[in-house]
């Protein structure tokens, strides 16, 4: 990657644990061609996000989403952060897992395979560093005809009043650079690394599920519901207000479970995410942490980690049916691309008592 360089790109078949196994962390960062960690003000991881797929010959590929609410493919996968990698725990507790290469449920003749889809971005020279990575339109040199050849989320063309985000971040492009500015070219990995057991019946399945902020619950006419997850917003100043923007959610689920763990997806300027039950009990806040330093993990005014929650796994039940409240709480300043997106780790059963 060279200065102000863009990479969005997949990468299919990646490595992976095989068998009949239980992942219990997943975890990531960006390195240089030496193995050591590059700091966010170099290149600032957008995101990762790991997604599971069944291949065979004549079928192709099939896509396996979580257990998410979110329409078709939109969130599809089952790890994934950005920024605040390096800092936010993906542990789960003993004996709790996400089953994976059961034989009973990967269909005869296909095999399980994931993909990495990642975003990151050289901001060494941008002439605005912190817009480049928030992927501003008006910062990147885009070619003439995008507005007419892009199209969003709806699978619309990109309108003219979109600010920035996801798809103005193209694979390629480039930020804009400070004039004069020079730098070499490096190669730039994903360093990831899980953590699994082999499955056996001492383990207890976790379902996966990512809720997001814009979602907006529409009824089709009958019993059904559908989701909207626009997966990123615009936050606008308003006037010189100290109160932080609130972005909410109403979100349906159809099944519930027992709250093993939660964390969130969030960009640098989040203050906080809170979960909600129907009856307004909270299940889970996470809170930013920021920098302080120059060093890869603590780079300062960079969103570095997002604070977990590991209730009692018996304290916090989930209903079917439940209506949760999602609330991401950002600073009042002018923003593109801003995401909220709540992890939430369910148990449909819990251990037995010995």
């Amino acid at each position: 990657m060279g200065p102000g360089k863009i990479a969005a790109k997949s990468f299919f078949d990646i490595e992976f644990p095989r068998g009949h196994i239980g992942v219990k962390s997943f975890d990531a960062e960006l390195v240089d061609e030496n193995g050591i960690s590059i700091p966010l003000y170099e290149t600032y991881l957008h995101h990762w996000f790991a997604i599971k797929y069944f291949e065979n010959v004549t079928n192709g590929i099939t896509f396996k989403r979580n257990n998410g609410e979110c329409q078709t493919n939109v969130l599809p996968h089952y790890w994934g952060l950005g920024g605040e990698s390096r800092g936010t725990s993906s542990n789960l507790p003993n004996p709790f897992a996400v089953e994976l290469g059961n034989p009973t449920k990967i269909p005869h003749g296909l095999n399980e395979k994931w993909l990495f889809n990642i975003m990151a971005i050289d901001t060494r020279g941008a002439y605005h560093r912190k817009g480049c990575t928030e992927c501003r339109c008006n910062l990147l040199n885009l070619p003439k005809d995008f507005y007419n050849v892009t199209y969003g989320i709806d699978g619309q063309p990109l309108s003219p009043n979109y600010k920035g985000g996801l798809f103005c971040c193209k694979d390629n492009l480039q930020c804009k650079l400070k004039e004069g500015f020079h730098a070499p070219t490096r190669n730039v990995s994903l360093r990831y690394k899980i953590r699994w057991v082999d499955w056996d019946e001492h383990h207890v399945p976790l379902k996966f599920y990512i809720l997001d902020s814009t979602d907006r619950m529409i009824s089709n006419g009958s019993s059904a519901t559908i989701h909207d997850c626009q997966v990123e917003y615009t936050i606008p100043r308003i006037g010189h207000s100290g109160s932080p923007h609130v972005q909410k959610a109403h979100i349906l689920m159809e099944k519930g479970g027992y709250l093993i763990y939660g964390t969130t997806h969030m960009h640098t300027g989040v203050l906080n995410a809170t979960l909600y039950g129907q009856d307004g009990r909270v299940l889970c806040t996470s809170t930013s942490k920021y920098g302080t330093g120059k060093e890869a993990g603590n780079e300062r005014d960079y969103l570095v980690a997002m604070s977990g929650c590991y209730p009692k796994p018996s304290s916090i039940m989930i209903k079917d049916g439940e209506i949760l409240t999602m609330e991401t709480r950002y600073q009042n300043k002018f923003r593109t691309g801003a995401m909220g997106h709540f992890y939430i780790y369910l148990a449909e059963k819990l251990p037995k008592k010995d």
